[in-house]
């Protein structure tokens, strides 16, 4: 006997009976949310939540009750907000944390970025009223710290080479030693930033050693460059050997090619002299006759991201030329910051009070395990579920910075009975403001060497808030 089919009307489909967008509206919590967070993210939140309750209801489930829907509709909201833009505290030991912005911009620059609330004279000349040129100051700067004829700013490094080459070196040929070719975050391979920009890569030595004489040998009349890529994010030790930048340059007495010297974090600071490792400096690079060097604005230099080219007039007034300098340059907010931040420089005696990265790299070991102690003392006395260590540990510079220098530091390693060490983490992490920590051993570390001064009192917050859960 054959099955009877009922017939299914509209009507009768559960997911007609689900609130609708204007009734959720008119609840009194949706209606506290459009107050606060604005009614266009509201109703993407309401939309993505009726959106759901409908593709779980196609198996013929009962729709959700009003309450549950705007409960639900509250947590969209505040998962939207969780991952906005806002600060956070960094206590990974990871000075410059990429996934955390990188460098920590100085007071000085913080405070000119919020007095820019009002028009400025971005690109005007004040004394004709005729239009003006573009990061006039941050570029006077570069010039007086460097030693450069010239300098410009694009949005990161990666972008100063990729410019450099397409103005200058596009059908040419670009030589450079195969121990130099990086990748670096985001899967970025040097040798695919050579063929983009229209230059032809060739390639001279071995991973390990390259020798004067393989650049000697590989110069043709249609070499452009001679490319120097400063190994920022990794090192080869051992059995190895790089040819000096001074030896380069001594090239273009043979033949006239540009000595193009990437230094990728860069630095204007000798930091051996803070008791860290040897990196070149920018000014070294230029002294030593290089025709233009390119480094990151917001890594060692402790400023905003940008990619900062210096060096010889001729050269870098062929690169702004370039269609593509306009499309790279930077905003005015990029150029205030970096402004700012260059003007440290110019007072030695105190930059490394009022320069965050810096500050960072050289407090003393000493007063990280005394406010390691201190917080420590104070989270005990309120007899919260944790088991808390004071340990030494090891943190790092980070952003492709000094790779084989770990950095010495204490931190807070934190356990508790109840709450397992992803757990422990994931709660700092929904803190407000965020604490972000790392884990080892089955321990939640909080780092004190990247801790800026008064985040203590975040940590002693959130500890407090998490151990009475």
């Amino acid at each position: 006997m054959a099955k009877k089919h009922t017939k299914t009307t509209k009507g009768d489909d559960p997911r007609r009976n689900l609130a609708s967008v204007s009734v959720l509206l008119d609840q009194p919590q949706i209606k506290a949310l459009v107050q606060q967070y604005s009614r266009p993210i509201v109703l993407d939140a309401i939309r993505d939540t009726l959106n759901s309750c409908r593709d779980q209801m196609k198996s013929g489930e009962k729709p959700p009750d009003i309450g549950t829907i705007v409960e639900t509709v509250r947590s969209v909201v505040m998962q939207t907000e969780r991952d906005r833009l806002r600060p956070a505290v960094n206590a990974t030991g990871i000075i410059l944390h990429t996934g955390l912005g990188r460098a920590v911009l100085s007071q000085r620059a913080v405070d000119a970025l919020a007095a820019l609330n009002r028009c400025c004279n971005m690109q005007i000349d004040l004394e004709t009223g005729l239009r003006g040129k573009r990061n006039f100051m941050t570029e006077y700067l570069l010039r007086k710290l460097t030693g450069a004829e010239a300098a410009m700013v694009v949005n990161n490094n990666a972008a100063a080479t990729f410019l450099i080459l397409t103005a200058l070196c596009k059908s040419k040929e670009v030589v450079i030693s195969r121990g130099q070719l990086i990748e670096i975050g985001g899967s970025y391979r040097l040798p695919d930033c050579i063929h983009q920009s229209g230059a032809i890569m060739i390639e001279v030595g071995t991973t390990n050693k390259t020798h004067l004489h393989d650049y000697e040998r590989a110069l043709t009349e249609n070499t452009a460059a001679i490319l120097r890529v400063n190994p920022s994010n990794y090192r080869i030790v051992g059995f190895s050997a790089q040819v000096s930048l001074a030896d380069l340059v001594s090239l273009k007495k043979r033949q006239p090619v540009l000595v193009i010297d990437d230094l990728g974090s860069g630095t204007l600071v000798n930091l051996e002299q803070y008791g860290l490792p040897y990196e070149p400096t920018v000014q070294e690079s230029i002294a030593t006759g290089v025709d233009l060097a390119c480094f990151s604005g917001d890594k060692l230099l402790g400023g905003p991201q940008a990619g900062i080219i210096v060096g010889k007039k001729e050269f870098i007034d062929r690169i702004r030329k370039h269609p593509l300098t306009r499309m790279l340059r930077v905003c005015k907010l990029t150029d205030l910051a970096l402004e700012q931040t260059l003007r440290l420089y110019l007072d030695p005696e105190t930059l490394v009070e009022n320069h965050p990265t810096l500050c960072m790299l050289t407090v003393p070991l000493e007063t990280l395990k005394k406010r390691a102690t201190r917080l420590k003392s104070r989270i005990e006395r309120e007899k919260l579920a944790l088991d808390i260590r004071v340990l030494e540990s090891e943190g790092a510079t980070g952003g492709g910075s000094l790779p084989d220098a770990p950095i010495k530091t204490f931190v807070l390693a934190l356990t508790s009975a109840t709450l397992s060490p992803d757990k422990l983490s994931h709660l700092l992490r929904q803190n407000e403001p965020p604490i972000i920590a790392r884990i080892e051993k089955d321990e939640v570390l909080l780092d004190m060497r990247t801790l800026l001064e008064g985040e203590d009192e975040f940590v002693f917050q959130a500890l407090v808030r998490i151990g009475h859960l």
